[in-house]
């Protein structure tokens, strides 16, 4: 299996390069990356705890999915790829905002990463990957920002970073 890469970035998103992915996340070097919010017709966002031997963030709960696009895919149709690979369906999806963040991780990793944030919509039951998700659920937007302010220590660090910018620009209210 062929080492994955990743799209390496400057600050306005213009590709500067390819990296392998453990390599740049080693290195903390900015790279392009995506994140998935996915919400039922009530509103109710879909997230997924990551699967406890994913290679950094194992058991934490995150988003429907994320990833890097590789080499020759637009951020889109990455998006697509990985809603069949992590949660074994695919939808429609639009993107609704974007960020620069840098977090140091376990396993000695960073990620440094331009992240794309879509938005979806999809009411059924997700296929799941074990190799990638443990578990799932939907849940409200309140109930979701509540649980993140008690136990942050939860979710990973790019969701965190990314549900305080949807909910400050009351993004999701524009569905």
């Amino acid at each position: 299996m062929p080492l994955e890469e990743v799209i390496l970035v400057n600050t306005k998103d213009e590709e500067v390069g390819t990296m392998e992915k453990m390599l740049a996340h080693e290195k903390a070097l900015l790279h392009r990356a995506f994140s998935v919010f996915i919400f039922n017709h009530k509103g109710e966002m879909l997230i997924h705890q990551r699967a406890e031997d994913k290679y950094h963030s194992g058991g934490l709960w995150t988003n429907a999915c994320c990833s890097h696009p590789r080499k020759g895919e637009t951020t889109e149709e990455a998006t697509h790829r990985r809603l069949m690979e992590e949660m074994g369906f695919d939808c429609p999806v639009s993107e609704r905002f974007s960020f620069i963040y840098k977090a140091e991780l376990d396993h000695g990793l960073t990620e440094y990463e331009y992240d794309h944030v879509f938005f979806g919509s999809f009411d059924g039951k997700p296929r799941i990957n074990p190799d990638e998700v443990s578990d799932w659920k939907y849940i409200s937007i309140a109930t979701l920002t509540e649980s993140m302010k008690q136990h942050p220590e939860h979710y990973t660090e790019w969701f965190k970073i990314a549900m305080e910018k949807m909910n400050a620009n009351n993004i999701a209210l524009k569905l």
